[in-house]
């Protein structure tokens, strides 16, 4: 009698089957937490803006409370590089080049972030910073912020949507984070 070696098809097969039926359970599992640690970045990336519109308005304009339009003024300049006296009005240094890019929206952990200035550049009284999934299967929540410092958010069916939260009131009707 001969001896048989390796293994046959069929445990073979069998090996596969159920390496199959564990990617079947686990990446739905995987693609739910990246999701979520998406999910978390972006509501950190607000809370982030909100900080630097809030430095912005205290360093370049006082008491004025005035805001920021846009995210290329938080970041830094064209080139990426902040000179070493620091930044300006046009381009604070406040936020990476990543955050702070120089065309709206900026895309960072997949999600789309924009500010809306309310009123005109540079006496913009109030903004609405607004961030979205970059896809359906990068987040289900978008989340936003005005000076008042709160980060909202809301639950979305398909992402992104193809409004953006552009007014005080429409970011107040997010519910709060």
């Amino acid at each position: 009698m001969r001896r048989q070696r390796g293994f046959s098809l069929i445990e073979l097969l069998i090996v596969v089957a159920i390496i199959l039926i564990i990617a079947a359970i686990a990446i739905p599992n995987l693609m739910k937490s990246k999701q979520a640690a998406n999910q978390a970045a972006a509501a950190a990336n607000i809370r982030t803006i909100i900080g630097a519109e809030h430095t912005y308005s205290t360093t370049y304009f006082g008491a004025s409370g005035f805001f920021a339009d846009d995210l290329a003024k938080l970041g830094p300049p064209v080139g990426g590089a902040c000179p070493a006296t620091g930044g300006n009005s046009t381009s604070a240094c406040l936020l990476d080049s990543d955050l702070g890019c120089q065309a709206q929206p900026c895309n960072r952990d997949n999600y789309l972030h924009t500010i809306t200035g309310i009123g005109a550049y540079p006496t913009t009284g109030d903004y609405v910073a607004f961030t979205t999934a970059f896809g359906p299967n990068f987040g289900k929540q978008d989340f936003c912020g005005t000076s008042d410092g709160v980060v909202r958010f809301s639950m979305v069916a398909a992402p992104p949507p193809t409004a953006v939260v552009t007014t005080v009131s429409a970011c107040g009707a997010y519910a709060p984070l």
